[in-house]
């Protein structure tokens, strides 16, 4: 399997001088093209900002990443927004869908920015897919939070990305619903052949995944392939993490 994301001797440095901290020291990691990654850490391991540059939704300090053959490391600000848009897809705790617009209209939004005609066969697979036919002139506030998700990874999928960023995508769900949402991540991963990186606390969502990566101190520092929960919440027992 060929990486679709690969980042080499990546650091991020917030601040200068004595305030300077190191929130991700000399990462380097290859994620598979068509593989469910999970990473985990203690608070202040890194999580968010090893993501966020892997996103390019950050510059990291030095290093290197590079999604498919483009380095983003030198890109500024207009051409990150333009790869975000068109190569990536973004799934948060949060579901961020627009009150005011319908299902269908939330899903084809980053189209429609991005001034990209709709392909409705791949439009109405997607919508297929997440479990949403029928419920697509429905506005938010009339979806259940397990739909309101389900809307967020479709509209994740629709401009058909290389990698599929999930930030704690179960983390504002019951455990039901939460279940059904991994599933579902699961089965994108296996049928569509979609890459997913998720961070996430939970022991459980990481076993879905077909690997772990465990962060401390801004560094990768163990990793499980095909995990169970009870070894997803031994390894983080002994970071010191509070698994919940």
């Amino acid at each position: 399997m060929t990486d679709v994301l690969r980042l080499d001797a990546v650091s991020k440095v917030y601040g200068k001088g004595q305030g300077a901290v190191a929130a991700l020291r000399e990462v380097s990691i290859g994620i598979p093209r068509g593989s469910f990654t999970a990473v985990m850490g203690p608070s202040g391991s890194g999580k968010s900002t090893f993501l966020h540059c892997a996103a390019g939704l950050d510059v990291p300090s030095s290093g290197s990443v590079r999604l498919g053959g483009t380095e983003l490391a030198g890109m500024d600000e207009t051409a990150l927004t333009e790869l975000r848009r068109q190569r990536i897809g973004f799934v948060f705790q949060a579901f961020n869908l627009v009150s005011a617009l319908t299902v269908i209209e939330n899903i084809t939004l980053p189209l429609r920015l991005a001034g990209v005609r709709v392909d409705r066969a791949w439009l109405d697979e997607v919508v297929s897919k997440v479990g949403l036919t029928g419920r697509t002139g429905h506005r938010p506030a009339q979806l259940s939070g397990g739909q309101q998700q389900r809307v967020a990874i479709a509209r994740a999928l629709v401009t058909r990305p290389e990698v599929v960023f999930g930030d704690e995508p179960t983390g504002a769900l019951d455990t039901m619903t939460a279940r059904d949402v991994l599933t579902l991540l699961r089965e994108i991963v296996d049928v569509t052949g979609q890459t997913v990186v998720m961070v996430t606390h939970d022991p459980v969502a990481a076993s879905y995944a077909d690997a772990v990566l465990f962060l401390a101190d801004g560094r990768i520092v163990d990793s499980v392939a095909a995990p169970t929960s009870e070894q997803v919440a031994e390894r983080m027992t002994r970071l010191g993490a509070w698994v919940r």
